[in-house]
């Protein structure tokens, strides 16, 4: 209440704002503080939603937390051209996978998330404040990365909820965040999990965020982000044994997609691909 501060506090957010219109450093940190600061209010709106309409922890409680992260594409001037949406659309369980590039990667599931279907997560990101209860309400499924027997005893449980429950599973094969412009080697577990469930595995490719979004260079602007969803792979009859050639033929199939999604229309030589939709 002191009026002497008043002064001194316009000063300090005219310089802010000059400083995050004249530096690209400075507008990408801005616009990366918005993102935590939209997540954890967001989350925050979204429990509260949550345990109105459901009451507690289950999966239908994903939709509700959908609609809310959908909106930030217009915040960030994000649009997504999605390619074989339907295939997502089956009524039975199945193990979903994707790329991990950065934190925009939520904006991206969530854009296209099938009905009953959650994530597996690190068990960290359960301790952070609002954004962990709303996981937590969602039904995301926590594991211990540290400690292996822990992970796979959750795998396990994770299996039998799926089938029983009918509920999708989705994963990101590469364990952490990856933005070199390809794909990491796989981790077994996605693969462990669909063919011990035999369950199909689908793949979704997200195309490359560097045009728009670069930690390195700081960059963070609006951007297109094509969306293909491939088709699915079937597990049924195999065997641990098969866990390797499994992973490794959708590695293949996820990276050739990745690498032409990627590229730009010039890169191309040719018109942009048809068939890609304009997310709704």
């Amino acid at each position: 209440d002191d009026p002497h501060l008043w002064p001194w506090l316009t000063a300090a957010l005219l310089l802010l704002l000059l400083l995050v219109q004249l530096s690209r450093a400075a507008r990408f940190y801005a616009k990366v503080g918005l993102y935590c600061l939209l997540c954890m209010f967001m989350s925050a709106v979204a429990s509260v939603v949550c345990l109105l309409r459901h009451g507690g922890r289950t999966v239908d409680n994903m939709s509700i937390i959908s609609w809310f992260v959908r909106s930030f594409k217009y915040v960030y001037g994000l649009r997504f051209e999605v390619k074989g949406r339907r295939k997502l659309e089956v009524n039975s369980p199945c193990v979903i996978i994707s790329n991990h590039q950065s934190i925009l990667d939520m904006m991206g599931l969530m854009e296209i998330l099938p009905k009953r279907c959650v994530q597996i997560a690190k068990r960290e990101l359960m301790f952070l404040g609002p954004v962990g209860l709303i996981m937590y309400l969602g039904g995301v499924f926590f594991i211990n990365r540290q400690r292996s027997r822990t992970a796979m005893s959750v795998m396990a449980d994770v299996g039998k909820h799926m089938v029983r429950d009918n509920v999708k599973v989705w994963i990101y094969p590469e364990g952490t965040r990856n933005d070199n412009g390809d794909l990491l080697p796989f981790k077994k577990g996605a693969f462990y999990l669909a063919i011990q469930a035999q369950v199909p595995i689908i793949p979704v490719v997200y195309s490359s965020f560097s045009s728009f979004y670069n930690v390195k260079t700081k960059l963070f602007t609006s951007g297109t982000i094509k969306v293909e969803v491939l088709d699915a792979v079937p597990t049924t009859g195999l065997t641990n044994d098969d866990v390797t050639e499994l992973m490794d033929t959708c590695q293949k199939a996820m990276r050739s997609t990745f690498l032409e999604i990627s590229r730009t229309p010039q890169e191309n030589g040719a018109p942009e691909e048809p068939g890609y939709q304009p997310a709704q």
